[in-house]
């Protein structure tokens, strides 16, 4: 799932080591954007309810059950499905009993969420039980419509500022997000069974997947992350001119995420697009820097093309 958080936790989580984490801890285990503690109390109240459910359901699809053990793909799926039938629920008009869902209702109802983006991020952690590779840089994006984007268009709502064009332009500012944040992760998704480099590309470079278990990358690793990497930014910069179309608190937060993503983006260079011996993490100095250039996007900035070349 996109995270749209900050990497280190104010405090350790109080959930059980290796376990998943249960649904009032996922907000004090984070530590959140600075963009997340200066907005209005209600705005706040909203994102981090959203913040919740994708968090929990990304804990659905990847962490320990609550002893610790590991549960296998099956029955992570059969989780996810109970937590997809309690959702429906929710807008069928039945009280929610799980306390994500509590916590979430009165979101739904104040910023009238859709359905679909929730439920597509709920596909996304079904898909990561049976499709642990992509072949190409296409199918990621489509991977990324379902565990990513929905992040961005239900912010907009909660903004009130939903339009089908600036969900599209968010859209490729979340894909890309997706994208960084899987550059960062390639060694810990490795020894989770799942790659989120282009296979096509890692045989094009003469990567073998046991390249990815070494302590630092060679060479046409690097290659092959640095081109991700540049594929990342310009859709960073695609979105780009939704910050432009973005007033008040919205254009804050938004440009907030893009900041971020850009100053990742800085890391990983500065690391030589080498994620493998850790995440490469920006300093909170140059997400700021970074997030002061993106909050002076101008309107209707020049959007680049050849993303997926």
């Amino acid at each position: 799932m996109l995270d749209l958080t900050d990497d280190a936790p104010d405090h350790p989580s109080s959930d059980r080591p290796g376990g998943r984490r249960e649904p009032e801890s996922v907000l004090t285990g984070e530590n959140f954007p600075v963009a997340l503690r200066v907005l209005p109390a209600r705005t706040r109240r909203h994102l981090l309810a959203l913040y919740t459910y994708a968090r929990y359901v990304d804990d659905l699809g990847d962490e320990p059950d609550g002893t610790g053990r590991n549960e296998t793909p099956a029955a992570r799926l059969a989780g996810l499905d109970r937590f997809d039938r309690e959702v429906r629920a929710l807008y069928d008009g039945r009280p929610p009993r799980h306390p994500v869902l509590v916590r979430l209702a009165p979101t739904v109802v104040d910023c009238r969420l859709p359905i679909d983006p929730l439920l597509r991020l709920i596909e996304a952690n079904r898909r990561d039980q049976t499709v642990p590779r992509y072949r190409t840089f296409g199918a990621l994006v489509d991977y990324c419509h379902l565990s990513a984007d929905p992040v961005g268009e239900l912010v907009l709502h909660v903004f009130g500022a939903a339009s089908p064009e600036r969900i599209r332009l968010s859209d490729r500012i979340c894909t890309a997000l997706q994208v960084v944040e899987h550059l960062q992760d390639v060694a810990e998704d490795r020894r989770r069974g799942r790659i989120y480099l282009p296979t096509e590309e890692l045989a094009a470079a003469g990567v073998a997947e046991e390249d990815l278990d070494a302590p630092r990358a060679g060479e046409p690793l690097r290659r092959v992350v640095r081109r991700q990497a540049t594929r990342a930014a310009e859709l960073l910069d695609a979105g780009a001119p939704l910050l432009g179309d973005l007033r008040g608190w919205a254009r804050l937060a938004v440009g907030g995420y893009v900041a971020g993503g850009r100053a990742a983006l800085a890391a990983l260079s500065r690391a030589g697009y080498d994620p493998l011996p850790g995440p490469p993490r920006p300093t909170r100095a140059g997400v700021a820097a970074a997030w002061l250039r993106s909050h002076w996007t101008p309107r209707g900035a020049h959007r680049p093309s050849g993303v997926w070349g």
